[in-house]
């Protein structure tokens, strides 16, 4: 959230520490961050439930600990990379690439822990073991092939490259959606204290159809790319399908959900519904773009960054959140919500707001770059100044919202880590 809203006082006064952190810096900063927030905090949630359910004890608390430092090692330097204008890498992965070594090698730990605490203890799986099951073994693969355009064969040919690019990046999307969503299935279940609900074939029908999206979806981001039309034809599709059947999951079970139980876990289950309006809301934006004809107007401009917003804070971000405060819950029941609930409320106005600005501004770029003829790029900057104002206004309120709910959760992992710390050496 720091380097989005410095990037975004860029956009208001271009000077702001440029010659400190250009906004070619920011970018990456602010995109790593993101995903690095959406990946380990699944990663931690599925650690934790595999600890703390009626599945087997974890395979090794060593392999994690290792996994844990290992990427704690490689966030560092990927941003000392940043920082010292050291990239190499494409969208997403923009740092040096031998850093994807050691990053495989933490998956593919995660990867073992997960399968030996797994495979052949636990029967009759329900949906959300193998969704973060899928989602770590796609992870590796997708990961691996965001880096084939190292090989010359690729690297030398424009459009393969490309093409490739955007495939490895779509699915690595759909991989954490796998760890992500699969959450959201598990906390539904635990919450209303019905397995079922990832034993159902609807819930099935749910994980098939994102391993489709996963594997195919990804053909939507290149319309502008020569390939063959029925990929274009499987893309628009599929590329939006596993959102409507996430959004009725999430609605359904809202429904059939005592009214004791919302209140005993009262803010998963308030993100978990906000969860579900942004899908919804994500939902009309992105079937609207993703009509070829629609797409033409859109692509490269804000209203993309909208929809990767809605995705990543709407949907990712309040499932993820939805998690904490239910793992949260589980350690301190008299935990106090009255500053989360305040931040709650902060939090979605605040992202509507800036959602909309970033629907504004893109219509006003698409404009300029279609229906204009003359007018310089830096005058249409110009004149959305005051869009660029309400979007970092709008951010900001985003950041305070968050701060509201994140430092309280914090505040209490940290104290129950240190007793749980000071315990141990006591019972040594």
């Amino acid at each position: 959230m720091i380097f989005g809203i410095l990037s975004g006082l860029q956009y208001v006064m271009p000077e702001f520490i440029k010659a400190i952190l250009p906004f070619n810096s920011l970018r990456p900063f602010h995109v790593t961050s993101v995903i690095a927030w959406i990946i380990l905090c699944a990663v931690g949630g599925i650690y934790y439930y595999l600890s703390n359910s009626e599945a087997p004890r974890l395979y090794s608390d060593r392999l994690s600990k290792i996994h844990y430092f290992l990427f704690l090692g490689i966030g560092l330097t990927i941003y000392y990379s940043y920082y010292t204008g050291n990239f190499g890498g494409k969208e997403y992965l923009e740092f040096p690439p031998y850093l994807i070594l050691p990053i495989l090698f933490g998956w593919l730990l995660f990867g073992i822990n997960y399968y030996k605490t797994m495979v052949g203890k636990v029967r009759n799986w329900p949906v959300y073991y193998w969704m973060w099951g899928t989602g770590i073994l796609f992870m590796i693969y997708h990961l691996s092939e965001a880096y084939l355009w190292l090989h010359p064969d690729i690297k030398n040919n424009f459009i393969k490259s490309l093409a490739i690019q955007w495939k490895a990046g779509g699915s690595f999307v759909g991989s954490w959606n796998m760890l992500v969503y699969g959450t959201a299935i598990y906390l539904m279940a635990k919450i209303k204290g019905d397995d079922s609900i990832g034993r159902k074939r609807r819930s099935f029908f749910f994980y098939f159809l994102g391993l489709t999206n996963l594997m195919f979806g990804w053909a939507h981001h290149i319309y502008i790319v020569p390939t063959a039309p029925w990929v274009r034809y499987v893309a628009y599709g599929i590329s939006m399908t596993e959102w409507i059947i996430l959004f009725y999951m999430i609605y359904e079970w809202r429904k059939s959900l005592p009214e004791e139980t919302k209140i005993k876990n009262w803010l998963p289950y308030k993100l978990l519904v906000m969860a579900d309006v942004w899908v919804f809301l994500n939902l009309i934006l992105a079937l609207l773009f993703s009509i070829p004809a629609i797409n033409f107007f859109t692509h490269g401009t804000h209203i993309t960054v909208a929809h990767s917003m809605g995705t990543t804070i709407g949907i990712n971000t309040t499932i993820l959140l939805a998690s904490v405060l239910f793992i949260v819950n589980q350690i301190q029941p008299d935990f106090n919500l009255s500053s989360v609930k305040k931040g709650f409320r902060i939090f979605n106005v605040s992202l509507l707001l800036f959602w909309l600005s970033l629907l504004v501004a893109g219509v006003k770029r698409s404009h300029w770059m279609y229906f204009t003829k003359g007018i310089p790029f830096s005058e249409m900057q110009s004149q959305s100044h005051w869009i660029y104002i309400a979007f970092l206004l709008f951010g900001t309120g985003i950041f305070i919202g968050l701060l509201f709910i994140t430092l309280p959760v914090l505040k209490t992992l940290l104290t129950t880590y240190n007793l749980k710390g000071i315990n141990e050496n006591e019972n040594q």
